[in-house]
């Protein structure tokens, strides 16, 4: 759904690192039911634009799990995205959209049997495996696909962590697209993932550096790869300073040219935060402020379960930037407020020590920014609260 704001004036202070189109002013503007997420399919092209101009020669597959709201998907498809899922469900959520399953990767290293064979048949024709057992099964229901290994590399710098779930050592990797070659799959590429919202460059560097020793293996193998894909973890902005996509860039681009012993056909990414974080905010209403222990609580009408399950998963420590509807917000003394959700469970708490106006009361709004990623795909109605609507807004 989208909603068109025009000729409004100031109406509050712009908090400084506030996304232009979804500031305070324009949300407080908007007389809807909340929660809310809005968002700004304007922004979300820019960012397919801005990391296009700094990896000229990587094309993004947008990762759909991050955020599969069909506004997004058409936005991506229509600034020339390539896409990337996790099950058959994303596939069909693209093919509602008009895209074409060869344009799709399926990155996801174990996989239902009957989701590789309904994939294949609807056309998508390139799997990432990271064992033996999945390239057997690919083999079996999906003959003669394309597969490009997983490799396990150094994800420390991120605040997500995924090197244990997922996976191929070096050698191993090796030896599996030998065994691809042997099952009568094409031995297509190599991936691999430094981590959601990575912040360390230099991982980039040492995960194309792996990628490349391999590649320079295989040669020997008579094997030339035809796709690097260098997945996703590019950061977005939320409380603390992140690298920007320049600057990774930068690094990609160098390690690119210097560690490669050729440069495959086809070099991909799998951004999906990056591109839709900071794109939209969630607003959501106080229903009660409570003192507790000498605590100051805010009850809200989103929470870790209906909306903000990163939250949840980082123990109160993801820092969105946090604002208020409060036309004295940036004037009167702001105090630490614990920040809960509307649910029967205690640990359904967001944010610890939350600066904002000591005037809070019941009915004011809270707009909670960059939270245009993993927010709605996470969500469930636990406890009868429903996930939050979305709009996007015209500006």
């Amino acid at each position: 759904m989208t909603a068109s704001l025009t000729g409004l004036g100031p109406i509050l202070e712009t908090p400084p690192t506030w996304p232009e189109g979804l500031t305070p002013e324009v949300l407080a503007a908007i007389e809807l039911p909340t929660p809310f997420l809005a968002g700004d399919l304007r922004m979300v092209a820019d960012r397919f634009q801005r990391f296009a101009r700094a990896l000229p020669r990587v094309r993004a597959h947008y990762a759909v799990k991050c955020n599969s709201a069909p506004e997004i998907l058409r936005t991506a498809s229509a600034q020339g995205a390539g896409f990337e899922v996790a099950s058959i469900g994303e596939l069909r959520m693209l093919q509602a959209v008009g895209v074409d399953p060869a344009d799709v990767l399926y990155s996801n290293t174990v996989k239902p049997a009957a989701h590789i064979a309904q994939a294949a048949e609807a056309g998508l024709w390139r799997f990432a495996a990271d064992s033996e057992g999945e390239l057997h099964k690919i083999a079996r229901v999906a003959p003669g696909s394309a597969v490009y290994i997983r490799i396990r590399v150094d994800d420390s710098g991120s605040v997500f962590p995924l090197s244990r779930k997922f996976g191929a050592e070096a050698h191993h990797a090796r030896a599996l697209l030998q065994e691809a070659k042997r099952l009568g799959l094409q031995p297509y590429g190599l991936t691999f993932h430094v981590g959601s919202q990575c912040a360390a460059t230099s991982a980039w560097r040492q995960a194309i550096a792996s990628a490349g020793r391999i590649m320079r293996n295989l040669q020997q193998d008579g094997i030339r790869l035809e796709m690097l894909d260098l997945g996703g973890g590019f950061p977005a902005r939320y409380g603390d300073a992140v690298p920007s996509i320049e600057q990774i860039g930068d690094v990609i681009e160098s390690a690119l040219d210097e560690l490669l012993p050729y440069e495959p056909l086809l070099i991909v990414a799998e951004p999906g935060r990056h591109m839709v974080a900071e794109t939209a905010v969630m607003v959501a209403s106080v229903l009660g402020r409570e003192e507790r222990a000498g605590e100051e609580w805010l009850y809200l009408d989103v929470g870790a379960y209906n909306g903000l399950m990163e939250t949840q998963q980082t123990v109160g420590q993801w820092r969105f930037p946090l604002w208020s509807s409060r036309a004295d917000h940036g004037v009167v003394e702001q105090v630490p407020y614990t920040v809960t959700g509307p649910s029967c469970d205690s640990s359904d708490t967001m944010f610890y020590g939350a600066p904002l106006p000591v005037t809070m009361s019941e009915g004011d709004r809270v707009f909670i920014a960059s939270a245009g990623a993993y927010t709605l795909s996470y969500a469930s109605s636990f406890n009868g609260f429903p996930p939050p609507a979305t709009y996007f807004i015209e500006r």
